[in-house]
């Protein structure tokens, strides 16, 4: 009998995607909208997305401008945006708000660079822990005498390699970040 990893592989999918998201939220200092989808505005009560109380376009490479559909959001939005760890002071005009994104100086693509890498640690120790309760399930099966020995071990490899194959994709994400932080 073959033990099933579907739930598992689910869960390391999931880790991936979550570590594509944070990455998404690291500035390479061109304009992505995706640098505000962490940062949320009192809106009626309730903190909401910047995302979700105005239009965001990129007029060019390094600006992004957010057009509230309540004005009244405007300085709202603005302090949300100081507030954050973006790192980009927010240009109000009384109708728009502009974010310049500046080049990166070498030490903040290091910084960048350095965060990059913990996230993929994060990735890597999630990886690990659904393999460590994968491997916890196939002991209960063994112990259940659901499967026999050969069957967990032949489960263990088969674990092992698809734990092996999601840390290099975690890797691979992470030298692309990298890669994409210290282009010029």
């Amino acid at each position: 009998m073959a033990v099933d990893f579907k739930e598992f592989t689910r869960k390391m999918d999931r880790t991936l995607e979550v570590l594509q998201e944070d990455f998404g939220a690291i500035r390479a200092g061109r304009a992505n909208a995706r640098v505000l989808d962490r940062i949320v505005v009192p809106y009626y009560g309730v903190d909401t997305p910047v995302g979700q109380v105005g239009t965001i376009s990129s007029p060019d490479a390094r600006t992004l401008v957010i057009q509230p559909w309540d004005g009244s959001l405007l300085k709202p939005i603005e302090k949300a945006i100081q507030a954050s760890d973006l790192g980009i002071n927010p240009q109000n005009d009384g109708r728009v708000i502009r974010l310049i994104f500046p080049q990166l100086t070498e030490e903040r693509r290091r910084d960048l660079t350095k965060q990059v890498k913990n996230l993929g640690e994060g990735g890597k120790v999630a990886v690990r822990n659904i393999r460590r309760d994968a491997m916890d399930y196939i002991k209960k099966l063994k112990k259940n005498t659901e499967i026999t020995e050969d069957d967990q071990k032949n489960a263990e490899k088969e674990l092992q390699e698809l734990t092996d194959k999601y840390i290099k994709k975690v890797d691979d994400a992470c030298a692309a970040k990298e890669k994409e932080l210290m282009e010029l």
